[in-house]
């Protein structure tokens, strides 16, 4: 049977570094406060003049280098992001065109924090389903344009950032032994949106409007469906947690991250953690995680990791794939 097989990953970040401090100096906060309460110390927020679309193309440029696949051997380009560009086009048409890709097709998901999961979710079933042989799916947010800067438990929290990953279809024995993605478990429950949304909208409002957040309540939420999700999915590959070898988790707040570790019995040291640098950078935060542990040659060949992550909507899911 076919699976889609990780080829290669990249992630971008922008130049500029906000520091915790930087906060304090215009809000009452303070860097223990923040630290103590989502284990963030530091993120990068976008220049003026630079988009989510610049940052996906640049970790999309590092992914294909990563994988050896050229720009127009990609069938399918996927962004996951709740910030593009524009209301249309979606943000993965522009980034083909800057990649130079002419042929095949591009659309955005936007599914907030879990957008990542549910793109590398669909990627694989256009794999699986004969649509694509090799699709480019990036999550790429700028989080920093949506800040209400005046709400300290929110504005915090947020960072810009892009990640990508090129998955390739590949011939394989069908057993949760194969390299690749070997279950997906999605779910929403919109029930639960004024947890976590933004205030505006082309349709409602006809502004981008700010973020609005019950934190207490989303905590809640986290860690029991990060947890049934990533155990649903194993259940899908014929594994279970015993068999995990890393966990990347969305990377919001390093309590749901070892909140979920502990439910799901998988210790810290196999779990991916960079919230400290990057904070919460919504879809993007998994691909760049990712990028950035394969970046210091913690994934060996063969290993089984969990990604999942929880966004408004709400909406959670997880995926497993063997590197």
């Amino acid at each position: 049977m076919l699976r889609a097989v990780i080829r290669g990953c990249g992630h971008y970040l922008p130049e500029r570094v906000v520091t915790n401090a930087e906060f304090a100096e215009t809000l009452d906060t303070s860097d223990e406060w923040i630290v103590s309460r989502s284990g963030i110390e530091r993120r990068h927020f976008a220049a003026e003049g630079e988009y989510t679309s610049d940052l996906a193309a640049h970790a999309a440029r590092r992914a294909l280098d990563a994988s050896g696949i050229a720009a127009d051997q990609i069938d399918a380009v996927i962004v996951a992001t709740s910030t593009p560009d524009y209301t249309f086009p979606a943000v993965a048409t522009q980034v083909q065109a800057a990649l130079g890709i002419r042929q095949g097709f591009a659309f955005d998901i936007q599914a907030v924090c879990a957008g990542f999961v549910f793109a590398l979710a669909n990627a694989n079933g256009l794999i699986l389903g004969g649509q694509a042989k090799r699709v480019l799916v990036i999550g790429a947010e700028t989080f920093s344009r949506i800040m209400d800067w005046t709400d300290r438990g929110t504005c915090v929290l947020f960072g810009d950032g892009a990640g990508a990953v090129v998955l390739e279809a590949v011939e394989s024995d069908g057993t949760p032994q194969d390299r690749g993605v070997l279950g997906a478990d999605l779910n929403s429950d919109g029930q639960y949106r004024d947890l976590l949304y933004v205030d505006g909208g082309v349709s409602r409002s006809g502004t981008a409007g700010v973020l609005k957040m019950q934190g207490r309540e989303v905590f809640r939420h986290a860690v029991e469906k990060l947890a049934e999700t990533a155990n649903a999915a194993l259940a899908k590959a014929g594994l279970t947690s015993a068999d995990v070898d890393w966990v990347v988790p969305h990377q919001a707040n390093l309590r749901i991250i070892k909140g979920t570790a502990q439910k799901l019995g998988v210790p810290m040291e196999k779990v991916v953690v960079t919230v400290q640098d990057h904070g919460n950078t919504s879809a993007a935060s998994i691909p760049l995680a990712l990028s950035v542990a394969a970046e210091r040659g913690q994934f060996k060949p063969g290993d089984a990791i969990v990604v999942e992550a929880i966004g408004g909507g709400l909406s959670w899911g997880a995926v497993v794939l063997r590197w």
